[in-house]
């Protein structure tokens, strides 16, 4: 075995004991009466997980998904797509990581700077309150569906060939990502804007795969036990979540090479804004509400 092969166990044994950690705890915490989850919530994972294999994302689309349907109240949002897409996230990690070559030491160092930046931002959420954070996942919606737009008329850079980073470009990447990882404490996903930044970089895209999968797979675990300890998740969502989440993602990876999805997508992105615009708004009234009756 050579030291890169071995390196890379190590890894992958490392997001195999978070996320076994991460389980553990969150049987340990779940109350009576949570594992019977409803066929919505595993609906809603099942379909974010599928499409999210498929690159379209998951955090957008669950959190429009739990607001159309009133399944979880907007303040447990970010906790609920944490804890329950982190199993997922974890499975999906080990896919990519063996399956797409990249550099063994910007993997590591941006995957650890993407779980630091998540533990530090999950301690912050649980104390915002409910219209700061309506509108803090407002604005983050609306930045994913630009990020959207841009991608589809393709006006974002499409990177190089480099399968990793060094020097001043690494150092900027690690930085990125531990922000990337405190911002999906309030529900903004870490593919699109990783993958833009390490494009920017002169990385090859189709290496951001494996950044991706395991950032989210160090980071969800950490930020997850944090917010269930504070109890700030619905564990009937988030348990639907998984249950849902994980069929969808081995269809996805293994069974489904290709489908349609330009169409899907401009309709993810009009449902995103939509979303991001009554979270802001509903933020913004409650905001006006608390003013008026303090004066």
């Amino acid at each position: 075995m050579t030291a890169e092969s071995l390196a890379r166990t190590v890894l992958l044994v490392t997001l195999a004991l978070a996320g076994l950690a991460f389980g553990w705890v969150w049987l340990r915490a779940l109350p009576p009466g949570s594992l019977r989850t409803g066929g919505r919530e595993s609906a809603t994972g099942f379909v974010t997980i599928f499409f999210d294999t498929l690159g379209i994302g998951c955090f957008a689309t669950t959190t429009a998904i739990f607001r159309a349907l009133r399944l979880v109240p907007d303040e447990l949002i970010p906790g609920t797509l944490n804890v329950g897409h982190g199993i997922a996230a974890v499975l999906s990690a080990f896919i990519f990581i063996q399956l797409i070559p990249v550099d063994l030491l910007t993997l590591v160092l941006m995957v650890g700077a993407a779980g630091l930046g998540s533990w530090l931002g999950a301690g912050v959420v649980p104390r915002l309150s409910r219209p700061v954070l309506r509108q803090a996942m407002g604005s983050a919606l609306l930045v994913a569906a630009s990020i959207m737009v841009l991608t589809r008329l393709g006006l974002l850079p499409g990177g190089g060939d480099a399968l990793g980073l060094a020097g001043t470009s690494l150092a900027l990447a690690v930085l990125g990502n531990f922000l990337f990882g405190g911002l999906m404490t309030i529900g903004i996903g870490l593919y699109a804007p990783c993958l833009i930044l390490i494009s920017l970089l002169g990385m090859n895209p189709r290496s951001g795969f494996p950044i991706m999968m395991g950032s989210c797979a160090f980071l969800m675990p950490i930020c997850g036990v944090r917010f269930i300890r504070s109890g700030q998740y619905h564990p009937r969502a988030a348990i639907g979540l998984t249950l849902g989440g994980i069929p969808a993602l081995f269809i996805a990876a293994y069974l489904v090479k290709s489908l349609p999805l330009e169409w899907l997508r401009w309709g993810v992105i009009v449902v995103v804004v939509g979303t991001g615009v009554s979270l802001l708004r509903a933020g913004l009234r409650e905001r006006v509400q608390v003013i008026a009756g303090s004066a």
